[in-house]
């Protein structure tokens, strides 16, 4: 195992990442390691306050509260994400891994200016008939307690010659139909502004032009954008319990910028299933659930 890499109140540089994150891997023919390295990186004595949150809340259309969004963490976290992505240990090229799920567990909520150790490190590789995942498994820690933890699933693809997983893909599943529904809107610019505040500018996210390149026909939004303004739209019913929680996401379909998109979800006593549809509510760009852990 390398040495861990380790900051102290700032994080990595991202200019200088987005340097290595060009730099063509040895994989660049489709082949994947039987497994990932076990790298690893940590932030310490970061605050969870200032104007990037202000606008972060603004942006995924968080109300303002004495503590902080749960997908919060995950934007303190994502250069020590780019700083093991771009290590020149892993064996991968960044451009086109593709973020499959997602899952936050927050034992209790954080509040606004707490201060917070951050500790990365890449996981539980496994070769699936769709190519090689793995996990960047996060961890928040408040006077040395994990308060916070993610796991961020990511595919490198591969193509498969097993017929069962190509009938699998064109399996459609039956889409859940829930009670509740509200609207999301996604503006032009949404990727660009998410891009600039969590400084992931994948350019498939930025610009029509630069999504064309990497065949999507226009810009999409970040699923991490979506799934956090998800749930501010549901912390805003009146009837969410909040406290310690776990929230579950796969993301499915793009969605394209502009947009628009249909939340849907059911609200029982312990979780709340959901859904994030396009427009005409056929499709899923996300499905989801909120366990409440009180």
């Amino acid at each position: 195992m390398t040495a861990t890499a380790r900051y102290i109140h700032h994080p990595p540089a991202l200019w200088s990442l987005y340097g290595r994150a060009i730099i063509p891997k040895g994989t660049t023919s489709g082949k994947a390691p039987e497994a990932i390295p076990a790298l690893t990186a940590e932030l310490l004595g970061v605050r969870t306050n200032g104007e990037r949150l202000h606008r972060y809340r603004k942006l995924c259309g968080f109300a303002n509260h004495s503590w902080v969004p749960v997908t919060w963490p995950h934007l303190l976290a994502f250069p020590l994400h780019m700083r093991l992505l771009t290590d020149e240990g892993f064996p991968l090229p960044l451009l086109g891994l593709v973020h499959l799920r997602n899952r936050i567990v927050q034992q209790r909520p954080i509040k606004e200016g707490e201060c917070l150790d951050i500790l990365c490190r890449l996981a539980n590789s496994n070769k699936t008939d769709k190519g090689l995942e793995f996990d960047i498994v996060t961890e928040a820690l408040s006077a040395g307690q994990v308060v916070w933890t993610e796991h961020s699933t990511t595919l490198f693809r591969q193509p498969s010659n097993s017929a069962a997983s190509a009938k699998s893909a064109d399996r459609k599943p039956e889409l859940a139909r829930y009670s509740h529904k509200l609207h999301l809107e996604a503006p032009s610019d949404t990727g660009r502004r998410y891009g600039k505040l969590s400084g992931d500018l994948n350019p498939i996210h930025l610009y029509a032009l630069t999504a064309r390149a990497f065949g999507f026909r226009r810009a999409i939004a970040h699923g991490m954008w979506s799934k956090a303004s998800c749930i501010a739209l549901l912390e805003r019913q009146t009837q969410w319990p909040g406290g310690a929680i776990d929230v579950q996401t796969a993301f499915k379909k793009p969605l394209f910028l502009p947009g628009n998109a249909l939340l849907n979800w059911r609200e029982d006593k312990h979780a709340w299933p959901f859904q994030l549809l396009n427009a005409k509510g056929d499709t899923p760009h996300l499905t989801g659930h909120v366990e409440f852990l009180d």
